[in-house]
């Protein structure tokens, strides 16, 4: 019993000093301003802005360590799409309504929209090439 004791607290010691690394890691990924083709979507623009074409729309947060690895992607993409769709981003902590809306339950997730109606979602990072080949797929 003593043993199975000891093993269990060695491994939520490395399981709490694993933790630890992985947040202070996250926390060291740089912020990295938006591209101009990046649209900023509110509660109050987001109907209008999604209503025609095809809009890629990336749920974040400012604190979201995986979220900030996507912000250079998202503006490389929007530079590549210009004109074919649009790129558009929402800060779940700043546009409550909209991210409770599409029932935004982990971040990031991005929700590709035709013509105002949802056709593909997915969460997590994803890389430029793997966005480019699912909006391909879509007929962009």
């Amino acid at each position: 019993m003593w043993i199975t004791l000891i093993v269990l607290a060695v491994v939520l010691s490395l399981f709490t000093l694993l933790l630890v690394i992985a947040k202070r890691r996250m926390g060291s990924i740089p912020v990295v301003a938006d591209s101009p083709k990046l649209v900023t979507l509110t509660d109050k623009n987001f109907t209008n802005k999604i209503k025609s074409g095809m809009v890629l729309v990336d749920f974040w947060a400012a604190w979201c360590g995986p979220c900030k690895m996507m912000a250079p992607v998202l503006n490389e993409l929007a530079e590549e799409v210009d004109g074919k769709v649009t790129i558009g981003k929402v800060n779940v902590d700043e546009q409550r309504v909209t991210s409770s809306k599409f029932n935004i339950r982990s971040i990031p997730t991005m929700i590709l929209f035709k013509n105002g109606q949802e056709i593909h979602r997915f969460s997590g990072y994803k890389s430029k090439d793997y966005l480019l080949k699912e909006l391909d797929r879509r007929s962009i």
